[in-house]
């Protein structure tokens, strides 16, 4: 049934809106007004669901025709006040009359409370140190030695210098040649056959001519020579040192050191004297509180009969105009049709819940609070 289910929504948001509102209250504070209000929503949602399941049976017993029971309660007339089938009561009604168990949210007021925006605390002031200015005699520099060099003395001497050692040098002797002249056998001495006669003959038997052979004597040739007679050699010749006479300085006495004393060095400079040092001061800070403004829930939520319209005793024009007067509150009902769509009824509850009004249907009251009639 989505009745009761839009009852348990209105009343989670209301729970919440509440929640928004103490957010300024102590961490502690809203740590147990959460747990506070986590309890009574868990217990809030075990009441709807036996009222769920009391409105079914209810339905049920409607469906099959049950009548319904006239009573009132004790000390009030029996004509106005209608007993239902459960034991619940009806407000008085008339005839036309539409009731609902519709959402009633809780209601709350703003109280004021004073809480503490800081602690007791205490400030720390810093005293500065004191100082003095007196003169005082600075070592700038410590006292030393220092080693002079005596240089050394010089003279001018006269010296013989080897410029040129003494040497010797190679001189060629060339070789001694004669001329001698002696016979060179050009031609040895060999024996012909010449034409004649002689003791030896030899007849050519082709010519019948007589041959003798001749001895022809050897021929010389005098041929005069260049012999040598000394062959070439060398001889050493002496080369005598060479000097000259060069004007030299030198030390007549050499280099030497001696220390010297120096004093140490000092100025006189301003000193900034440490007097008094820096102390701290503790001044105590009182607690500073604030008034801060909560709201606080004066009346539980509850689930009550409320007169609403239904299709007994409605009219397209009425829903029209609550459509109308919707929209001027500024919460879109969709188009302006005088039927009561999801549009329409997600603007109401908009509206209603902005209003701290009951939920879960258009109730009389919602209706006197837009001005429809």
């Amino acid at each position: 049934m989505p009745a009761p289910r839009n009852w348990l929504l209105g009343l989670a948001v209301a729970i919440a809106s509440a929640g928004c509102a103490s957010t300024n209250a102590p961490e502690e504070e809203s740590a147990r007004l959460l747990r506070e209000r986590e309890a009574r929503i868990a217990d809030l949602e075990r009441e709807v669901a036996a009222r769920e399941a009391r409105i079914e049976t209810l339905s049920e017993q409607v469906e099959s025709g049950l009548p319904a029971v006239s009573a009132a309660p004790s000390g009030m007339g029996t004509t106005r006040y209608n007993q239902i089938p459960g034991g619940d009561l009806l407000p008085p009604a008339s005839p036309g009359e539409c009731y609902a168990r519709v959402f009633v949210p809780p209601a709350y007021e703003t109280t004021t409370e004073q809480v503490l925006k800081s602690g007791a605390t205490e400030r720390i002031e810093i005293e500065p140190a004191r100082y003095e200015t007196v003169e005082e005699q600075v070592l700038v520099e410590a006292a030393s030695e220092r080693i002079e060099v005596i240089p050394a003395e010089y003279g001018w001497v006269e010296e013989k210098v080897l410029v040129k050692a003494a040497s010797s040098r190679l001189e060629e002797v060339p070789a001694q040649y004669e001329w001698k002249e002696e016979q060179v056998l050009v031609k040895p001495a060999h024996t012909v056959w010449k034409k004649g006669e002689g003791p030896i003959q030899k007849v050519d038997s082709a010519t019948g001519e007589i041959m003798c052979l001749v001895e022809v004597p050897a021929e010389y040739k005098t041929v005069r020579t260049r012999v040598q007679v000394a062959p070439a050699t060398t001889r050493e010749i002496g080369i005598p040192a060479e000097y000259k006479t060069v004007r030299k300085q030198v030390v007549t006495k050499p280099a030497s050191t001696r220390t010297v004393e120096v004093p140490a060095k000092y100025n006189t400079v301003k000193v900034r004297r440490l007097v008094e040092p820096a102390r701290e001061r503790r001044i105590p800070i009182e607690a500073e509180y604030q008034t801060v403004s909560k709201r606080v829930q004066v009346t539980e939520g509850e689930m009550a009969w409320r007169e609403i319209l239904c299709k007994t005793n409605t009219t397209p024009d009425v829903v029209r105009r609550l459509q109308t007067a919707l929209r001027s509150a500024g919460h879109n009902p969709g188009p302006i049709d005088g039927i009561v769509g999801q549009e329409t009824l997600a603007a109401l509850k908009g509206y209603q819940q902005e209003k701290g009004l009951a939920t879960g249907g258009v109730t009389m009251a919602t209706l006197q609070s837009l001005g429809v009639k």
